[in-house]
């Protein structure tokens, strides 16, 4: 299987698993969507759990990748945890299916937590305690206080992309377009607020 195929059948399983959890998409129904067999699909990932894992390592790459190519020479530690916020807003609006899958992964893990080997997003997560830390104030927090200010953060991006066709519809074109407006301004509010101990 080359690189691009095998990148190719991850984006389609990503987008499955995003759509219906790792436990409403079962491996037949993962199988058909990539336009393998059954047999085909275990051959090349092992398992759906091998499978999965290997969705969200590509997640964590690609998070991490763009957020370490957010500029860090120039900005002050403040900036910089500015700009890898709204960074992740902007990736969020628009790759709907990795937002839903990263929550569906923090969130909606509880039958598999117990079992996990690995942690995949964690390397992520670890990244935006360590942009917290790097304010001014909070070497010596600790880092559940510093998850617990970058999962606020992380969980408002995430809600809001997730919640717009809904808001949308619940409020109107209208004044979803103002809210989508506002959002961007809100957010560095509560970015900047959570920068300051």
């Amino acid at each position: 299987m080359t690189t691009s195929t095998r990148e190719d059948l991850l984006q389609s399983a990503l987008k499955l698993f995003a759509e219906k959890g790792f436990y409403g998409a079962s491996i037949a129904q993962i199988a058909r969507e990539l336009g393998l067999t059954k047999q085909a699909l275990l051959h090349h990932f092992g398992t759906k759990e091998k499978l999965y894992g290997e969705v969200l390592a590509l997640i964590n790459d690609s998070m991490t990748e763009r957020l370490a190519a957010v500029p860090s020479s120039a900005a002050s530690p403040e900036e910089r945890f500015e700009q890898v916020f709204m960074a992740l807003y902007g990736d969020g609006d628009g790759a709907s299916d990795v937002a839903r899958l990263v929550m569906r992964e923090l969130m909606d893990n509880v039958g598999r937590a117990d079992q996990a080997r690995s942690w995949y997003l964690k390397p992520f997560l670890e990244m935006l305690i360590k942009l917290a830390r790097d304010l001014p104030g909070n070497a010596d927090r600790s880092d559940g206080e510093l998850l617990a200010v970058t999962y606020q953060l992380l969980g408002a991006i995430n809600y809001y992309a997730l919640s717009q066709t809904t808001l949308e519809k619940i409020f109107g074109a209208q004044t979803f377009g103002h809210s989508q407006d506002a959002f961007p301004g809100a957010l560095r509010a509560l970015i900047r607020a959570a920068a300051t101990p």
